[in-house]
């Protein structure tokens, strides 16, 4: 176990650091950093050890490059590839010539990139030839042959073309090449004209389950607020290593890895996909502090059966988010890991990512059943909420309305870290934001008497039981309860006899035995009956649709249920119950 300077002496240091906000774009805030920590790792990946002073030299590199090709003031620059130790340095380059850092999901279908690359004005496009078995370089150099969209240059990361990419896509060593006459006073001069920090930086395309991908459109100061609140609120001392295995397309990985270490020059280990066991073995090659995961992550790591084994004193905190987990895993993750600060929070890509977070001190029974309240932000915050980046409030759901304290309805939040609204989508922006700035999230939920939030569920996720309404968050907690169970998931589907009831879809821990029957008779012990689901199906651990965040899609959820239910097996209707 290792010695830590006290929760307020972390802090101290930090608001020391920063007495003041310094309003400044991305790529002001990676000089400070990168000239201030020049020699200390900032990042890990693969076999590569990348240091502050690296990414700095090579955004100044890529961001001439950038001029050569003609990239201009507020052009859209698209990345698509895997995790890649270019992408931090890529983000920080196109702020330096003022243009958009557009990252893409590298778990895209074709369809779905050429509609993001269309609908986003991407002029340029850094591509990975392939990715996940996809030919993203071929679909590129297609996208710009084909004139339907801004697209004017791909570039391929890599120094060769692959096959059906021809001499269309610029190779990665011609595109270095033409930046070599680019002059300091030039790209100086763009820097000039670029230093705005309330311009969109990036923009950041939603899963899109309810829909097409929207782009959330998002300043260096939002994401910067968020970033600094994150580090004040976990007391992030100077130096950490986070173990972050997160796709860097995704905004948990860009604020709260990318860019909040940035602020303490502590470093991350990138290493999406990792196993349980490829996890453990980086945690402690690097002498990992932190841990950013999600609980599909977290829970086959503390099932490991060489957990134990494993060197992992540096280790003393963890940050796990996107799902409802029970006391049982956080207790677990405390006992197995060593852990002395643990945390779970809730935000949205909307929100640059979080805006509410549990406390360091928090009871692991409210870490379990609340997701936070809003960040403190220090010098980041807004004396009108606080001293928090952002404020929440419940509204009702069909008139926009506030609602009195502790009543369930939709969350809507509003603050310095809240988008300014979706790309090209003005009728959608116009029905998340009102005139007030206040987003709706989508999430229904409540804000007890001490402030914190407790999610229910998604709006579109909530379903009826004979008129009742049923929020699958409370299902969801009373399954993972079940000491045989391992993650369990909660959708609605149509019902001729309640107009809809609840189907389960559970993963049991290793080794462990456990019948349908058994856990609706464990629910109608702890539910009202209207509430106890009607189906319940077991799935392996490679069986769940997720999202490359490490998220369960529980739309694909219901399209399973609708096929299992279509093709009920005798076990599973001995198992079903009334309706």
């Amino acid at each position: 176990m290792i010695a830590l300077p006290s929760i307020a002496q972390r802090r101290a240091a930090l608001e020391r650091r920063f007495p003041v906000w310094p309003r400044v774009t991305l790529a002001a805030h990676f000089e400070r950093a990168c000239r201030g920590f020049a020699a200390r790792p900032y990042f890990y990946l693969d076999d590569a050890r990348v240091t502050y002073g690296a990414v700095w030299e090579r955004a100044v590199e890529y961001a001439k490059a950038f001029l050569a090709m003609g990239v201009r003031h507020r052009d859209h620059v698209a990345v698509l590839m895997d995790n890649d130790t270019a992408f931090p340095a890529l983000m920080v380059a196109a702020s330096l010539v003022g243009a958009v850092f557009i990252p893409i999901n590298a778990m895209l279908t074709e369809r779905e990139m050429r509609y993001v690359v269309a609908q986003s004005d991407a002029r340029f496009l850094i591509v990975r030839q392939r990715v996940k078995n996809r030919d993203y370089g071929r679909m590129a150099v297609e996208m710009l042959d084909s004139g339907a969209s801004a697209l004017a240059r791909v570039i391929c990361l890599e120094s060769t073309r692959m096959p059906g990419v021809g001499d269309r896509a610029t190779t990665w060593d011609a595109f270095l090449a033409g930046g070599e006459a680019t002059s300091d006073a030039a790209l100086q001069q763009r820097r000039d004209r670029s230093a705005y920090p309330d311009e969109v930086a990036i923009i950041l395309y939603t899963s899109g389950s309810t829909g097409s991908p929207k782009g959330v459109m998002l300043t260096g100061d939002m994401l910067l607020r968020c970033a600094y609140s994150t580090c004040l609120s976990r007391a992030i001392e100077v130096g950490r290593v986070t173990f972050a295995p997160l796709p860097f397309y995704h905004c948990f990985a860009i604020v709260e890895s990318i860019l909040a270490m940035s602020f303490v020059g502590g470093a991350f280990i990138s290493a999406p996909g990792a196993s349980p066991l490829h996890s453990l073995e980086l945690m402690e090659k690097f002498h990992a502090n932190d841990y950013l995961c999600v609980p599909s992550m977290l829970l086959p790591l503390l099932d490991h059966p060489r957990v134990a084994q494993f060197d992992l004193s540096a280790l003393f905190a963890m940050w796990c988010g996107a799902a409802p987990a029970p006391v049982s895993v956080w207790q677990r993750a405390r006992d197995i890991l060593g852990l002395r600060e643990i945390v779970t929070g809730y935000g949205q890509t909307e929100v640059s990512s979080s805006g509410v977070i549990t406390r360091l001190d928090d009871p692991l029974e409210k870490v379990a059943s609340r997701v936070g309240r809003p960040k403190p932000g220090g010098v980041s915050g807004l004396p009108e909420f606080g001293g928090s980046p952002v404020e929440y409030r419940v509204i009702d759901r069909d008139t926009g309305a506030p609602l009195p304290a502790r009543s369930v309805g939709e969350l809507a939040v509003r603050g310095a870290t809240v988008t300014r609204g979706y790309y090209r989508k003005p009728d959608e922006t116009a029905r998340a934001i009102d005139k007030d700035g206040w987003l709706r999230t989508g999430d229904v939920g409540r804000i007890d008497d001490d402030g914190y939030l407790q999610i229910l569920g998604r709006s579109e996720e909530m379903y009826k039981v004979s008129g009742e309404l049923v929020a699958p968050r409370e299902v969801e907690i009373v399954l993972s309860d079940h000491p045989a169970v391992s993650l369990a998931y909660v959708v609605g589907v149509p019902s001729a006899r309640t107009t809809e009831t609840g189907a389960a879809f559970v993963e049991l821990r290793p080794d462990a035995r456990c019948t349908r029957r058994t856990l609706i008779d464990w629910c109608a012990a702890r539910l009202t009956a209207y509430k106890v689901p009607r189906y319940v199906w077991f799935l392996a651990p490679g069986e769940w649709p997720m999202t490359g965040s490490g998220k369960v899609q529980k739309f694909h959820l219901r399209e399973m249920a609708q096929l299992r239910r279509a093709h009920r097996t005798p076990a599973a209707k001995r198992h079903a119950v009334p309706s």
